[in-house]
């Protein structure tokens, strides 16, 4: 379904977006604006986002990191040290709606981009700024990675055996939640513009948005003083709602009330276990290692598959562990377009995650593959700014487009 079809019309036509980030959470962020139809004007250094070079893995020179978040986007690979990088990139300014960067606090100031003086220029202009503790506050210039912010977020203190080394998350979840949190903020001051006529500043951190999801855990913290410790994968409010070794892997279950487990106890054939000290949650949970003995057992008696066609057919939450490959099998991926295919100029077809936000009226986009370092720069400058060939060979030549 492409939004070229009769009706259809993507949210963010028209919209353009100056992205100055690099790395993760603020490209997935325009990644996101992008699926959605914005114009996506990614402005790199000399040497480009600098995961262009994290790896491996690279496929021809390619960086997958680069490839996972970086689609519907144009390179301009733009000098900002030099006065005429900043005379265009200013140009282009005037053209755009929203500008993105997450640089250090006072990186873009002091390259005369910062939100006040953009504001004075154009005061319409939406200003995100993504970093690692936000513009205030007195951590305001430390430097924040995904990795860091699990463990100054509360995540690592959460995650792990409880006998064991405290551990991250698999994939870098700070980065992609806060790129997803500036994307609600982008959003939501579009909609404000919409109706007041003037821009925005969204100020978003990587350690406010890990500590945001800290939820039910913080909220038992801050009514009780009790420090919430690391379970593994139970559930501190509920059980059973964790992972279980079968005969040959391993599967999760969420018994999630009460009529549940009364179906549970039946459908794994242990009525025995329906008595009054399992038969309300909290009695559950005040006894978990005990029941824990019990349920072990029980389900190392039967494969991953087994357990999951048994408990599926009564309607209770089970699903396998799986690693990415096996992610990549399921049926549903290809009914919910979540593997996109594009083509890249050098790599020919190449696979891609697909967007989780399904706008069925407006339908999704035909997606452009991730740029090459400055492959749109000349063009864009022509065709938004009607710079001339001899002033673009100027340009060229003096450096303003790297090498």
């Amino acid at each position: 379904m492409s939004s070229s079809e009769a009706g259809k019309r993507l949210p963010l036509e028209g919209v353009t977006v100056l992205d100055f980030s690099r790395i993760l959470a603020g490209p997935y962020c325009t990644m996101m604006l992008g699926d959605m139809g914005a114009d996506i004007l990614k402005i790199e250094p000399p040497k480009g986002d600098d995961c262009r070079h994290w790896g491996p893995p690279f496929v021809d020179g390619e960086s997958a990191y680069f490839l996972a978040v970086n689609r519907n986007k144009k390179s301009l690979c733009i000098d900002l040290k030099k006065e005429r990088g900043k005379e265009v990139l200013h140009r282009l300014l005037d053209t755009a709606d929203i500008l993105i960067e997450n640089f250090r606090p006072g990186t873009m100031d002091r390259l005369g981009l910062g939100y006040k003086a953009l504001k004075e220029r154009r005061p319409s202009l939406i200003y995100a700024s993504i970093s690692g503790y936000g513009q205030t506050g007195p951590l305001r210039e430390r430097p924040g990675y995904d990795a860091v912010m699990q463990g100054e977020g509360g995540w690592m203190g959460l995650t792990g055996e409880p006998d064991g080394m405290p551990m991250k998350v698999g994939a870098s979840l700070a980065d992609i939640l806060t790129g997803m949190m500036a994307c609600e903020g982008i959003l939501a001051s579009l909609y404000r513009r919409e109706k007041i006529g003037t821009g925005e500043r969204v100020d978003v951190s990587l350690f406010d948005s890990v500590l945001s999801t800290l939820c039910y855990q913080a909220q038992g913290f801050l009514m009780t003083g009790e420090v919430p410790n690391r379970l593994g994968n139970r559930h501190s409010s509920l059980t059973p709602y964790e992972t279980f070794r079968t005969a040959d892997s391993h599967v999760i279950v969420g018994v999630g009330n009460d009529s549940l487990w009364k179906r549970f106890v039946a459908v794994i054939g242990r009525p025995e276990l329906d008595v009054p000290e399992f038969e309300v949650n909290a009695g559950r949970v005040a006894r978990y290692d005990e029941l824990a003995l019990l349920l072990e057992p029980i389900f190392a008696s039967k494969s991953t598959d087994a357990w999951v066609s048994l408990l599926d057919k009564a309607g209770i939450p089970v699903g396998r562990v799986q690693n990415v490959a096996e992610v990549f099998e399921n049926p549903q991926i290809e009914s919910r377009n979540m593997k996109l295919l594009v083509q890249h100029p050098k790599l020919g077809e190449l696979p891609l995650t697909g967007n989780p936000i399904k706008l069925l009226e407006a339908g999704e986009r035909d997606h452009a593959p991730p740029p090459m370092l400055g492959e749109h720069t000349e063009s864009v400058l022509r065709e938004r700014l009607g710079i001339d060939d001899e002033t673009l060979r100027s340009l060229r030549e003096s450096g303003v487009f790297g090498t």
